[in-house]
């Protein structure tokens, strides 16, 4: 992941991972680097969140645990460009997160995309909760009718429950906080593939704290250990 970069992996994984998990600008960064003797200027900083964090995600993903059988499905928002869009998030009766999504637009084929990602990776789940959204309740149920249609085997799949309730639904409404205040001093994005990449980072970081992935020699470990870890 790491060859033929100028800077050792240690500095590289250092810059992204206190990036992601804290409330620092690139400056920030760039004079906390310079205070150790390092001299990275902050747009290579931001270079390497922008290329690593998916790829860091997709290691994290390779260790993450199993979800339960119940999901709380939801969007909120981010600035790009100056624009309101859309990340499209689940997460499971645990509290520990399901899946994301950025989308440009908030409609029906934006949620039908986040949750065939979902079910791909994560199978069928007995009941998912929503707001008062009717497009989200229309997306589960095309989603749902195509997933039982593309089923070889001989067992009779139920139907997804779902259950429409504001209240029920406060549990991933308190989820989106974490991710939010975390855009928040980030002033907004300049691209959409810059904006998915860094919350790619955020939505990785926002499992390791939650503990979602599975280290045998470490059932609870530590943000610094759990980015060498998937890195080595």
């Amino acid at each position: 992941m790491f060859k033929g970069r100028h800077f050792d992996q240690s500095v590289i994984l250092l810059c992204v991972r206190r990036y992601l998990a804290y409330n620092l600008s690139l400056r920030d960064l760039e004079e906390m680097m310079a205070e150790r003797g390092v001299c990275v200027d902050h747009a290579t900083i931001n270079r390497w969140v922008r290329r690593f964090s998916p790829m860091l995600l997709e290691r994290f993903n390779r260790r993450k645990r199993a979800v339960s059988g119940k999901w709380h499905m939801d969007e909120t928002y981010i600035k790009v460009r100056g624009q309101w869009m859309y990340i499209y998030r689940a997460i499971d009766s645990v509290g520990d997160t399901v899946e994301f999504l950025l989308r440009e637009q908030r409609d029906l084929l934006a949620a039908e995309r986040f949750l065939r990602k979902a079910l791909h990776r994560h199978g069928r789940p007995d009941c998912i909760v929503i707001d008062g959204s009717q497009t989200n309740q229309e997306a589960i149920i095309a989603c749902d009718s195509e997933s039982r249609l593309r089923d070889r085997t001989a067992r009779a799949l139920k139907p997804i429950r779902i259950r429409r309730s504001q209240y029920r639904n406060n549990r991933i409404a308190q989820d989106h906080r974490r991710i939010k205040r975390r855009v928040r001093p980030m002033m907004g994005f300049k691209a959409f593939s810059s904006a998915e990449a860094t919350l790619a980072g955020l939505e990785m970081v926002h499992m390791m704290r939650k503990h979602q992935g599975r280290f045998a020699f470490n059932p609870r470990p530590t943000l610094k250990t759990q980015f060498e870890a998937i890195a080595a």
